[in-house]
């Protein structure tokens, strides 16, 4: 279909007036076309701009319209993508790329190299509002040669390719997106992958209909309609009552009753995404003792064991068993004791507790508040006292970017790409848009390591920084998440370790 402004607007109205979001349950209960209960909508359709791009929860829908560079398995290696070769020079002065030849947009008309070369100059221009502008702006002066790109690299940075398999990392269609406008695209966005957009409700849902043209394997479903379901207990309702096929994030104790379901099927798989409390330097987390003392006090275990029912892996630092600079050796051991001897210290008790605020999601991860009331409750027997105030991901994002989060915010930080300069790099590097703790020492430690050309050295000196973040309490990573996913046995669903599961690697069952 042709994507005009009155069409798109047309269909998405039209769609409204259906039962649950255009929706009866008879058309959930055949699998020629697939519905998914999703716990996030779609703000934006620019995937590389904006919060949204760097929001780990929107990829399986953006990847469900619009193709990456460099593609990634379900095990975290990277395969191709919109780009067949890639690569640096000897000597890291310049680097190439090869376009793959025959993809189409969904308006008919050809990708190009062109395409490609405007999508990272865009990405690189801190007007366009790029979160990865960082990345994309150390590589410039691109030439293009037939399907050949070379371009020099400005500044060494690592972790660029994988960057194009991860956030933001999206080719967008120069000539229709000029011609458009970014409010012209938000209206009718098209990309090359492997379905279109048919109609769209903001907060409501998004119906795809397969690309017929599409490069690579096609999707299963004609139709796939995502509906925004942000209420976890809502979701549970879809799936069981059959008014949706599959859907994600939920209650473990209620997974674990549905999978038992005629009809129904349950996959859990850990993901790369991690459950984690920033602490902001500012107050109490000033304060050294403070900050140990409230990481010691955290039985992650017990969370794990009693509220994810044992469905989730007990972190010391913000890297999981799959990244590359993960390191057994790094343990913050559970001590309560040690955290009472820590506040008492600086002069705190349970009769005179030190007071912050802690902030934290509802619903959008499996028992994300719960988990934080527990924490809360060691907090009050070691001599804490933490106000929860309850926010939105979009706010949470705000006050990240403005770096005006509480003393202690709770958040799940993916990291699909398994690289450390994506999950302690920029989580805890002062200077970037993602971080809260700009205490100079830390910054100091980790600016060597972001043009560091020798790869172990780079690797071993981001388990070192691992280690002296540990030891100074400038986080608190609490677990490393499995996703739960529960779907009609008339389809399959693909574990992957990077957590994007996408309705194009979803099949009827045999």
């Amino acid at each position: 279909m042709k994507h005009t402004r009155r069409n798109f607007l047309q269909l998405s109205a039209g769609a409204a007036g259906l039962t649950m979001f255009g929706l009866p349950t008879a058309f959930a209960q055949t699998t020629d076309n697939l519905v998914v209960a999703y716990s996030i909508g779609v703000p934006s359709w620019d995937p590389t701009t904006g919060p949204s791009a760097v929001n780990p929860k929107l990829q399986a829908i953006y990847l469900s319209v619009f193709d990456r560079y460099i593609n990634q398995e379900a095990d975290l290696s990277f395969t191709p993508g919109l780009l067949t070769k890639w690569g640096f020079s000897d000597d890291k002065s310049k680097i190439h790329m090869t376009v793959r030849e025959g993809v189409k947009w969904h308006d008919g008309t050809p990708l190009t190299p062109e395409d490609v070369v405007w999508s990272l100059e865009r990405a690189a221009d801190p007007k366009s509002g790029n979160p990865g502008q960082f990345v994309w702006g150390k590589f410039g002066n691109y030439k293009i040669d037939g399907n050949e790109i070379t371009g020099d690299v400005l500044e060494y940075e690592p972790t660029v390719f994988k960057w194009m398999a991860f956030l933001t990392g999206y080719v967008l269609p120069k000539a229709y997106f000029e011609k458009v406008g970014p409010e012209g695209f938000e209206k009718a966005p098209i990309g090359s992958g492997p379905y279109k957009i048919d109609a769209y409700q903001q907060g409501a849902y998004v119906r795809l209909v397969a690309n017929k043209d599409y490069w690579g394997e096609k999707p299963a479903y004609e139709t796939v309609t995502i509906k925004f379901v942000t209420d976890a207990a809502s979701r549970v309702a879809e799936v069981e009552s059959g008014s949706s096929h599959v859907t994600f994030e939920i209650p473990y104790e209620e997974f674990d009753r549905l999978k038992q379901k005629a009809g129904l099927k349950g996959e859990a798989f850990p993901v790369a995404d991690v459950g984690m409390i920033f602490l902001n330097d500012v107050g109490p987390m000033l304060d050294k003792n403070v900050r140990l003392a409230a990481h010691h006090a955290i039985d992650k275990k017990l969370i794990i064991d009693r509220l994810l029912r044992g469905y989730g892996v007990p972190l010391s630092t913000l890297e999981t068993p799959e990244y590359e600079a993960y390191d057994a050796n790094l343990q913050f051991p559970y001590d309560p004791e040690k955290a009472k001897e820590l506040l008492a210290a600086s002069g705190y008790s349970t009769e005179k507790p030190v007071k912050f605020t802690i902030q934290t999601t509802r619903g959008l991860k499996p028992k994300d508040y719960e988990m934080i009331q527990a924490i809360v409750g060691m907090w009050r027997r070691v001599g804490i006292e933490a106000n929860i105030e309850i926010y939105e991901i979009a706010k949470h994002f705000e006050l990240r970017a403005a770096d005006q989060l509480a003393p202690a915010a709770f958040y799940n930080w993916g990291n699909a790409i398994g690289d450390p300069t994506t999950s302690t790099g920029h989580a805890m590097f002062g200077p970037s848009p993602h971080s809260v703790w700009d205490s100079q020492d830390l910054i100091d430690k980790m600016i060597p390591l972001w043009g560091e050309k020798d790869e172990a050295k780079r690797i071993q000196g981001w388990k070192d920084v691992d280690a002296y973040i540990m030891e100074q309490g400038y986080v608190i990573p609490l677990v490393q998440y499995v996703l739960p996913v529960v779907h009609s046995d008339k389809v399959t669903v693909k574990p992957v370790a990077h957590g994007d599961v996408v309705p194009a690697d979803m099949k009827p069952a045999k």
